[in-house]
């Protein structure tokens, strides 16, 4: 074999493999890449949102409350509360809030429970502050379209336009739902939320007025005293609730203090069915990290306008879409994880052709050298 030759094996050899592997890499890339409509039971959960936001719409007026006066809450759903009053503890984004107010996020839960392998019967356990309380009936809804046992603890502060109004709190949501058999023993407990979830700058008048609310529904309140002692008490709450079951996923909605710790590397987690690669010192580490360490699948809703990017759901929907209707989910791309294997396997069948073809050439010019002699 002439040297000329040789060379043009080695490009030869390294281009078909090249080929293989790329044909590869964009059959993944297809089947990633494909869509399916939603299905009976996530259908199911967004039609249940529909209903229960009509629900607390009309609660509100039975209290008196006016909200179709309410002109940040064009699409009526009961869910948008205040720029400011006294249980507000950070800065929010109505975009957001009503854009979480789509009864097709009750699908996507759904869809992304299903991913997380959840099925009928099984326990999850959800972490939420008041922010979002679309995003909490969206858990709800999800929970009983598949038969799900959920189990909330929640914190009654709020962002913006969250379930910040002092006379509509999530406990008012959560007694609306109940009187309407849409919320049976989910809430398990609240807690204060804000900075710290103290609840250090709330009126007094209305930490009493709050407790008292609480108590006459039944709700545990939670009050420890630092960030691993919160932690703490909320994990023996979620396993001692479970029982014999175990907790099969773990739902984080929002950015409650005590579901997210107070380390840096949370911000690099992504919406969605998520993956938590980082678990910081326990000093740090939220319930969601402490959830991940035991390999408890984690759905992780805070950046909502990366998840319903991703996911094709509109943003700030005026009307809000029918339930199911031009809703599609796509599989997650192939993960970091499978494409540096793709590419790993691919270094190394070339390397391991260019020596074979290598070894081949020297036998080759050996025999030549031996009938020449």
């Amino acid at each position: 074999m002439s040297n000329t030759n040789f060379k043009n094996a080695i490009i030869m050899t390294l281009s078909l493999l090249s080929l293989i592997f790329l044909g590869v890499y964009y059959s993944l890339e297809r089947h990633y890449s494909r869509i399916h409509p939603v299905d009976r039971v996530e259908l199911k959960a967004a039609e249940l949102m529909s209903e229960a936001e009509k629900i607390i719409f009309r609660c509100q007026q039975e209290k008196g409350l006016r909200p179709e006066k309410n002109i940040f809450d064009p699409n009526h759903t009961g869910l948008i509360g205040l720029e400011h009053s006294p249980m507000t503890t950070t800065l929010g984004s109505l975009e957001a809030k009503r854009t979480t107010t789509n009864p097709n996020l009750a699908s996507l839960l759904a869809h992304l429970l299903k991913k997380a392998g959840i099925k009928g019967g099984d326990t999850v356990a959800v972490g939420a502050s008041s922010s979002f309380p679309a995003l909490i009936l969206a858990s709800y809804c999800a929970a009983t379209s598949m038969g799900v046992r959920l189990l909330l603890i929640n914190s009654i502060g709020a962002s913006q336009w969250g379930a910040n109004n002092p006379e509509f709190t999530w406990l008012e949501i959560e007694e609306c739902l109940r009187s309407a058999g849409l919320a049976e023993k989910q809430l398990q407990a609240v807690s204060w939320g804000g900075e710290d979830d103290s609840g250090k700058d709330f009126p007094e008048s209305l930490k009493i007025r709050i407790k008292e609310k609480a108590a006459s529904l039944g709700i545990a309140f939670l009050e420890g005293e630092n960030l691993e002692q919160k932690v703490k008490e909320r994990l023996k709450l979620y396993f001692q609730a479970a029982h014999e079951k175990k907790i099969k996923a773990f739902i984080n909605i929002g950015g409650s203090y005590v579901n997210l710790g107070r380390d840096s590397s949370v911000l690099e987690i992504k919406p969605g069915l998520t993956r938590i690669k980082k678990i910081p010192p326990v000093s740090r580490r939220g319930v969601l990290h402490e959830m991940a360490r035991r390999e408890i699948p984690v759905i992780h809703l805070l950046y909502i306008q990366g998840l319903v990017e991703y996911y094709g759901l509109p943003w700030d929907p005026r009307p809000l879409p029918e339930p199911g209707r031009t809703t599609y989910w796509r599989n997650n791309f192939p993960e970091k994880r499978t494409l540096f294997l793709l590419f790993s396997a691919y270094i190394f069948v070339c390397a391991l052709s260019a020596i074979a073809v290598i070894l081949i050439h020297k036998k080759r010019v050996q025999k030549e050298l031996q009938t020449g002699l």
